[in-house]
């Protein structure tokens, strides 16, 4: 189901809303992930505005003022849509598509529509159709605004616009049902499939990470699979798993590629996909992968262990790989490919720099997961200082392992 009947092929003109409460510290001021997705759900931004704000408006979110404001910038750009780059209420929503006339979404709509738009196997539709309905249920309110509304009171009769909502609320939770029931039959096959490859022995090793990171096309430079990889939010949705080569003498294991997380990454995707997540909280070992050459590398790496915690992975072992080493400066490389570093939580885990473009320290991590495949302490035996709060030094200057 469409979220966006209006939507076509052509790209929309949208305009970029952020509200700064003062409270988040991740706030995205320039709203270039917002953007990003923007563009990667088809869309092109003609203009960016921040609010800020103490607490958000009942009413219109940004107020009567800013709201006149971006009334005024939907007509000069002649902007189709606007995009917030946080939730709002059906509430909200539907005042401010009546205020500006045009349709506004929120960054939990948008990330919605691109996952529907990216699924491709049986169980990722279904998982994302379960995420979009259970959506839709909460915002029937704005559906049928130009019918008639029921009145309060007793001995008064709902209109044909409060039965239209019914027999949709009525569909909708049908629907659900028909999709939760389908979802758990793949989801026992895949638990079969999983039962199988326990089984083998093999070890299960799992790619996660922030979207666009680059682990589809890590992946594929492990395995030579071929999965599609590109430049882009969410290019991978659907997991898949391929055998790994880790050297003679050595079983080899088995890699499997999950969805990326973002930053808000809307609780009801992460609900719907739990069957897919499943692979990495089943997975012997944790390949997160990082882009070590974004400015927002901290906060993506915060955000990928806070979904982790919240399937039940924070406890798996963990490499962590610094993927892109080609994208940075000579003076920003590390002096070894291979360290330790400290994780958020304050865990110290195995780190490992790597190109998955131009190839550079894959045998390393091959290298050390053929170590972790027969129960070796990666850590063993190899001393590096301790990182300083709120690590600063992350990328280069980590003191190489004393053989």
């Amino acid at each position: 189901m469409d979220l966006n009947p209006t939507s076509n092929t052509d790209p929309a003109r949208v305009v970029l809303v952020g509200v700064d409460f003062g409270r988040d510290p991740d706030f995205d001021d320039s709203l270039d992930e917002l953007a990003l997705l923007a563009a990667t759900a088809g869309d092109v931004a003609v203009a960016r505005v921040i609010a800020r704000r103490k607490a958000p408006d009942a009413a219109l979110f940004v107020g009567s003022g800013k709201a006149e404001e971006l009334k005024a910038l939907v007509l000069g750009e002649q902007a189709e849509a606007v995009l917030f780059d946080q939730a709002l209420s059906p509430i909200q929503q539907r005042n401010l598509e009546q205020f500006l006339g045009v349709p506004v979404s929120d960054r939990t709509a948008l990330i919605l529509e691109i996952f529907a738009q990216r699924a491709r196997s049986h169980e990722g539709k279904l998982q994302v159709e379960l995420a979009q309905l259970q959506y839709l249920a909460t915002r029937l309110v704005r559906r049928w605004s130009h019918l008639e509304r029921q009145r309060g009171g007793i001995g008064t009769r709902g209109g044909p616009g409060e039965r239209q909502m019914e027999l949709d609320r009525r569909m909708i939770d049908e629907r659900i049902k028909q999709l939760k029931i389908r979802l758990h039959k793949v989801e026992r096959q895949r638990n079969t499939q999983r039962k199988a490859r326990a089984r083998g022995g093999q070890l299960r090793v799992s790619l996660v990470g922030y979207t666009n990171a680059g682990k589809s096309t890590l992946f594929n430079a492990l395995t030579k699979a071929g999965s599609y990889a590109a430049d882009q939010l969410f290019a991978t949705l659907d997991t898949t798993t391929r055998a790994l080569y880790l050297g003679d003498g050595n079983s080899g294991a088995l890699l499997s590629d999950t969805v990326g997380f973002i930053r808000d990454l809307p609780h009801k995707l992460v609900e719907a996909f739990k069957a897919t997540l499943q692979e990495a909280a089943d997975a012997h070992v944790l390949l997160h992968v990082i882009d070590c050459a974004s400015p927002k590398l901290l906060e993506q790496w915060q955000e990928v262990e806070r979904v982790l915690a919240e399937i039940d992975c924070a406890d798996t072992p963990q490499i962590v790989v610094f993927n892109k080493l080609d994208r940075l400066a000579e003076i920003e490389r590390p002096r070894s490919l291979v360290d330790a570093v400290q994780r958020p939580d304050g865990r110290r885990v195995l780190r490992v720099f790597v190109s998955a473009y131009s190839g550079e320290g894959l045998p390393e991590l091959r290298a050390a997961l053929a170590r972790a495949a027969v129960g070796e302490d990666l850590l063993a035996g190899l001393s590096v200082d301790a990182l300083p709060p709120p690590m600063e030094l992350l990328l280069t200057q980590v003191p190489p392992f004393n053989d």
